[in-house]
């Protein structure tokens, strides 16, 4: 607002808050627009000296709130720590900051790399900051502030608690800056941030800098999701398109929608929609739809663009040697960079999303097929953002997106300053439906939920600095333990409240002739005991079925019970078990068929008689299945259909119990219909309440259990020890595993104690420690060739120890510690060896070979782990041990090199 528009009330509140709040006044005059009345808030409050949660829309310039924290650090002669949950975002914004500040003004940290650590600026990973805390760093002094970008990151089930860890370990002095995307339960997140760095305060922004506009594309025409004379109804040409959609299709005998990528381009191209983010769940699906798009000879790019997008990628990939270009694929990549597109997944060399990322930033290059990687912090603003699908595979199963979910992808769309709208473009099929999408765009519950929980090496570092007290406080201070006891009083005051129902069914079942709720109970028990006995007598038949089958025998007349196929049959032989089903029995019936049956299927099967097969017989053959088929029925034309009947037993409790229901006094009472209704209702209501009892107690102090059972394990292998005075302390093993950072921590800390990974050199090390860190993303490994022989041994011991840790964490109801995997050992060796990336990735076999950027990443993070295991290894005071350190290091020096060693 102009200042002669405002009114002298409000000119004086702005002069007044300009003089109070003068560095807030300073940095935003620095800013090139001004700033949205959310960030102002948020910088005033932390002049004021407090820390904040700023929660706000993907876009909407939550950045700057950290940049100010960055502002007040320089200003006041103090460090400022700027924290992201991935490297790539590391990695972007040191650059930034080195471009606002100087580069000897930034540091970066991420673990395996370390340029200027001890700048007043220090950009890291959140785990660096972590380990720092732990090891009390010389680095954390002089902190004033740490910037904590997407905390609502903390919800990941893997990483999420070192977030948690930082906000309860750093010093009171720091003031904490939390930068989340939008979720429903932000005061209760700043309720909890505020009872561990107080003061904290939270600001909330629900506003888009860009409004946003939904769409369907349904075949080839775009049409808006909602209707716009009425406010979230949906758009009623859109369900009358759809319905002639799936008339055409049924008449054109469609059976699997093909997606042609190239012509939705087009039509956003035609609609003025570029660029554009086009969100498919898969990175198979992404590189695909490059290549349709390539291969169709869309060019959205003009020769002058092309050429320009050829050079910038050329050079920024020249420190590549060309052979490992060759084995990415480098040329696809830049033929269909020229044209105007790019992929963008996990599965890319580093360096070729960072390429994508700079040429769309420019405009360059117009459709970018992205997985939901990319919607996490990014800067990859665009006009539109389009979602093949709603469903996406999460690690276990695929899935419908969550609203938050839908959220962050689509608030890409909407260039702030260039758009005076984005659009979020939804494809039509058959199974998307129109009020899905809709529920999606306007449902506004994204909650924050905590994943933290106790892992051995927090165990080992929580009280090694501060003592098993201390520990135990800062597990009860986690979100994840206030939003346990937050639903365990909610659940309590439920059970209450069913208490009261309980206790007015109770009254409506008294009786006059005695205590009718306890007869109540007989009746239920004996119920119970009577379901059990037939249960029993059940699985006596089936055990007499196995039986009968286990003892079959060619030419056995059987009575197969299968439902409406049920009948004579002759038995002919078992098959042997397949890959995904098991044994099967081949049966030949009266009609003369050869059906094969599931064992495990079969309801009952009874034997009744023999009869003769030829040798020779040919169930292939018609002929013979018809002449045994026409022997079968003259051999059971007069036969009884068999029964199985298992012996009747008495259950003396059964008998006990009927004898007492008789003689209740309420067993006459002519009003039992009555009191029956009340009681059954009791009996439920009751049920209830005590099962909502028990889930509040299980939340009660659940992560409290949870650590007791952490410190079980590592008592029970000596990494804790407890004093005679009842404290708990660190081992020897404890201190070597306080140095260990992943997510095998304890199985690489038995491994190193025990020397199982000693002797080996540089490049078994690194193919040893790629299979305790990797994970396969298929069920079955069938991609690589072998490890190499020379780890066979240590590996089998690796796995031993595994074995014996898994079976402890299975008694305590822990799953930490995930079984090895050999899958990238192979070509982890010989890469390793000092061999190529082109040789390395050979060794994967079949359609699953691994991508580069697959292959780059998995060796990060062996380089990480490899890292720590020489530092730990140092820890240990033997020969041995001191060359295991040299060895993990020399495989750190050469395995870091190439692809490997670029940013």
């Amino acid at each position: 607002m102009a200042s002669d528009e405002r009114s002298p009330a409000e000119r004086y509140r702005d002069s007044a808050n300009n003089r109070r709040f003068p560095r807030t006044e300073r940095f935003s005059a620095g800013v090139s627009f001004p700033l949205d009345e959310f960030q102002v808030d948020a910088c005033r409050t932390m002049e004021s000296g407090h820390g904040v949660l700023v929660c706000a829309p993907t876009g909407a310039g939550k950045t700057i709130v950290g940049e100010f924290a960055v502002y007040l650090a320089l200003a006041e002669g103090r460090k400022c720590f700027y924290t992201t949950p991935i490297k790539a975002l590391s990695n972007q914004k040191f650059n930034d900051l080195c471009d606002e500040h100087g580069e000897d003004q930034v540091g970066l940290l991420t673990g395996d790399t370390v340029i200027n650590g001890e700048a007043p600026i220090v950009v890291m990973t959140t785990e660096v900051l972590r380990n720092m805390i732990y090891a009390g760093s010389y680095t954390l002094n002089n902190l004033g502030y740490v910037v904590m970008d997407e905390v609502h990151y903390l919800a990941d089930r893997f990483r999420g608690a070192v977030w948690e860890e930082i906000m309860i370990e750093l010093p009171p002095s720091v003031t904490v800056v939390s930068l989340s995307a939008t979720v429903s339960n932000a005061e209760e997140f700043g309720a909890w941030l505020d009872s561990v760095r107080p003061v904290t305060k939270t600001v909330v922004s629900e506003t888009r800098p860009v409004p946003l506009s939904q769409h369907m594309l349904v075949g080839n025409t775009l049409l808006d999701l909602f209707d716009d004379s009425q406010a979230n109804r949906l758009n009623p040409g859109l369900t009358k398109k759809i319905a002639r959609q799936q008339e055409r299709e049924w008449r054109q005998h469609r059976r699997r929608r093909h997606v042609d990528r190239a012509r939705v381009v087009e039509r956003l191209d035609r609609s003025d929609l570029l660029p554009a983010i086009y969100f498919i769940f898969s990175r198979v699906g992404c590189d695909a739809a490059v290549e349709e798009c390539v291969r169709s000879g869309i060019q959205l790019t003009t020769p002058s663009e092309a050429q320009a997008i050829r050079d910038y990628a050329t050079a920024a990939t020249a420190h590549i040697e060309p052979g490992d270009l060759h084995a990415v694929g480098f040329k696809r990549w830049v033929d269909g960079l020229a044209a105007g597109f790019a992929a963008h997944h996990a599965g890319l060399l580093p360096v070729f999303k960072e390429v994508v990322e700079a040429l769309f930033e420019r405009g360059e290059v117009k459709v970018v097929f992205a997985t939901e990687t990319l919607a996490l912090g990014i800067n990859m603003p665009a006009r539109t953002v389009v979602l093949e699908r709603l469903i996406k595979y999460d690690g276990t199963d695929h899935v419908m997106l969550t609203p938050g979910q839908y959220t962050q992808l689509t608030g890409r769309a909407g260039r702030r300053g260039i758009d005076v709208e984005g659009h979020a473009v939804t494809l039509w099929s058959p199974d998307i439906a129109p009020k899905q999408v809709a529920g999606l765009a306007t449902k506004r519950t994204y909650p924050l939920d905590s994943s933290f929980a106790p892992s051995y090496n927090m165990a080992v570092n929580l009280i090694a600095t501060a003592g098993l007290k201390r520990a135990d406080a800062v597990l009860a201070s986690s979100f994840a333990q206030y939003q346990s006891d937050a639903h365990a009083v909610h659940i309590a005051e439920k059970a209450r409240a069913l208490g009261r129902k309980v206790d007015q069914e109770a009254a409506g079942a008294e009786c006059e002739k005695g205590d009718f709720l306890s007869y109540f109970e007989l009746t239920k028990e004996l119920s119970r005991l009577e379901r059990a006995a037939q249960k029993k007598r059940k699985g006596q038949l089936r055990d007499a079925m196995k039986a009968d089958m286990s003892g079959l025998k060619r030419g056995d007349i059987v009575w197969l019970g299968a439902g409406r196929r049920s009948g004579w049959a002759v038995y002919l032989e078992h098959t042997r078990p397949r890959r995904n089903r098991g044994a099967e029995a081949i049966f030949l019936t009266t009609d003369g068929r050869a059906t094969a049956y599931a064992l495990k299927r079969l309801t009952d099967v009874l034997v009744n008689g023999r009869m003769r097969v030829r040798k020779g017989f040919r169930r292939s053959n018609v002929d013979d299945r018809n002449e045994l088929a026409a022997a079968l029925r003259e051999e059971t034309s007069d036969k009884p259909r068999p029964t199985r009947r298992a012996g009747k037993s008495h259950d003396p409790k059964i008998d006990g119990l009927r004898k007492e229901i008789k003689r209740h006094p309420c067993h006459n009472c002519p009003d039992t219909g009555q009191h029956s209704y009340h009681a059954s209702r009791w009996w439920k209501l009751r049920s209830e309440r005590q099962n909502l009892q028990r889930k509040a107690q299980k939340r009660e102090n659940s992560l409290a259990r949870q650590f007791t059972n952490v410190r079980s394990v590592l008592m029970e292998l000596d990494y804790l020890n407890v004093t005679g005075e009842g404290d708990v302390t660190v081992t020897d093993r404890g201190r070597l595993l306080r140095n260990l950072f992943n997510e095998a921590d304890l199985l690489v800390a038995q491994c190193l104690h025990d020397g199982v990974w000693e002797g080996l050199e540089p490049p078994a090390l690194a193919a040893l420690a790629s299979t305790v860190m990797y994970e396969s993303r298929f069920e079955e490994e069938d991609f690589y060739v072998a490890a190499p022989g020379i780890i066979e041994e240590p590996l089998a011991a690796t796995l031993r120890r595994y074995d014996t840790i898994s079976r402890l964490e299975r008694a305590r109801g822990l799953e930490l510690t995930s079984r090895p995997q050999r899958g990238i050992a192979w070509p982890m060796y010989r890469w390793a060896s000092g061999e190529d990336l082109a040789d390395a990735l050979r060794s994967f076999e079949g359609p699953k070979a691994m991508p580069g950027g697959d292959f780059v990443r998995w060796t990060r993070r062996t380089l990480d782990l490899l890292h720590q295991v020489g530092e730990a290894a140092r820890t240990i005071e033997t020969d041995s041990a001191q060359k295991l350190a040299k060895s993990a290091f020399d495989a750190v020096d050469a395995m870091k090199r190439g692809v490997v060693a670029d940013l």
